[in-house]
């Protein structure tokens, strides 16, 4: 019997009209952005167990976000005449495997080691899922499933993220990464039940997907991807004692802050992605104005704890609900290299979140402490707005000579 082509129908469809595999992908990103986010919520319970500083223990977030933008292109390209279905089962038996290690191992080098292999496998499955879902979902739709699937990362903050704090606050951080792994475990069943079987790939040859990457559209919404989620996750990433020690609020309170965070996250990339398949320039510009304007107040009001959890709920309502806009755009402006443009997308997020860490984590050592972070952030996100704009210019210019008729 011939195998169903990734392009045939979906097998089914929900009532909003998308197929029933971006919820299943949904499901997959949830994991994986919560394994990449959960350290930022236990970094005072890791760092003190490995008797490591607070910026060493950040270093397991930089350098998952080091392994994701090698990984997210690489095994794109090395895994392209893999069946898409394949490629993901196989993602999450590494991701498996490597949450297992780091919840047995106790040396800060092989915990590193586990992380950075982790995500090259977290970058394959993420840059896959947008191919799949922009796909299934169909033009009309892309946005809107970029932001379920995106949503589904969301959801991590709102659920994996605090759950995974809560665990870590009794019943210690490696039960955390023992919860992901079993979580996993249940989630290979699912996508290799529910994703759609598919024959082995026909993408185009490695020079062609090169070759289709000379958009300067698509290389606007890079540089884009790359300061937004930068900025936010310099300051995520050491929410944890920001709040604690800089804000007087509560260890057991965290969890219920991120908790927040988490569910503007979802609600901002829901909206995000529906408002993106008619205003995609509006929502990647509004966007980062306004996270900019959130940061700079956590970095200038420190000391007022119930002010801060208000700016960081309203963080998580901004500051990534353009993400899944970005990715379905990249996906477009890429043309026949869709599935390297994707990766390359999944890879500047997280080129941002290393580099955005790495000086957050160096400005603890300054004069500004704890707040170093956000105004990081604040500077950092502030510059999305350039290429931002240029890429709305772009492809205003281009629709007007599209529209104007030719003089004969």
């Amino acid at each position: 019997m011939a195998s169903e082509s990734e392009h045939a129908p979906p097998r089914g469809t929900a009532s909003s009209g998308l197929p029933l595999v971006v919820y299943v992908l949904a499901l997959g990103t949830f994991l994986m952005l919560t394994t990449e986010f959960v350290v930022a919520g236990i970094l005072p319970e890791i760092a003190t167990d490995l008797r490591i500083s607070l910026a060493e223990a950040g270093s397991l977030i930089t350098v998952f976000a080091i392994g994701m933008i090698i990984g997210a292109p690489l095994l794109t390209m090395l895994t392209m005449r893999l069946s898409k279905r394949l490629t993901l089962v196989l993602a999450l038996v590494v991701f498996v495997v490597g949450h297992i290690v780091v919840a047995l191992g106790s040396d800060f080098v092989i915990l590193m080691a586990a992380r950075f292999v982790t995500a090259l496998a977290t970058g394959a499955f993420w840059a896959v899922s947008a191919v799949v879902a922009t796909r299934a979902a169909g033009p009309s739709l892309g946005s809107r499933a970029m932001g379920i699937v995106g949503a589904g990362g969301s959801l991590a903050t709102v659920l994996g993220v605090p759950v995974g704090a809560f665990l870590a606050q009794h019943v210690g951080w490696r039960g955390t990464f023992w919860a992901l792994a079993i979580a996993a475990v249940v989630a290979v069943v699912f996508v290799a039940r529910l994703v759609p079987r598919d024959a082995p790939s026909h993408e185009p040859s490695l020079g062609s997907e090169l070759a289709g990457l000379r958009s300067l559209r698509l290389w606007l919404v890079l540089a884009a991807c790359i300061t937004t989620c930068g900025g936010v996750l310099a300051t995520y990433s050491f929410i944890a004692p920001i709040l604690i020690d800089q804000d007087g609020v509560s260890a057991s309170l965290v969890p219920l802050v991120l908790t927040g965070f988490g569910v503007g996250s979802f609600i901002g990339t829901i909206i995000g992605g529906r408002l993106g398949d008619a205003h995609p320039h509006l929502v990647t510009i509004v966007t980062p104005a306004v996270t900019t304007i959130i940061l700079l107040s956590i970095g200038l009001f420190s000391g007022s704890a119930w002010l801060t959890v208000a700016l960081v709920v309203l963080l998580g309502l901004f500051g990534l609900s353009a993400n899944s806009v970005l990715i379905h755009l990249a996906v477009r402006y890429a043309g026949k290299a869709a599935a390297l443009g994707s990766a390359l997308s999944v890879a500047s997020f997280n080129a941002g979140t290393a580099i955005g860490t790495a000086i957050a984590g160096a400005s603890l050592a300054t004069p500004l402490g704890l707040s170093g972070p956000a105004m990081v952030g604040t500077v950092i996100v502030a510059l999305t707005l350039i290429p931002t704009i240029v890429l709305a210019l772009v492809c205003r210019r281009r629709e007007t000579r599209t529209e104007v008729p030719v003089e004969r």
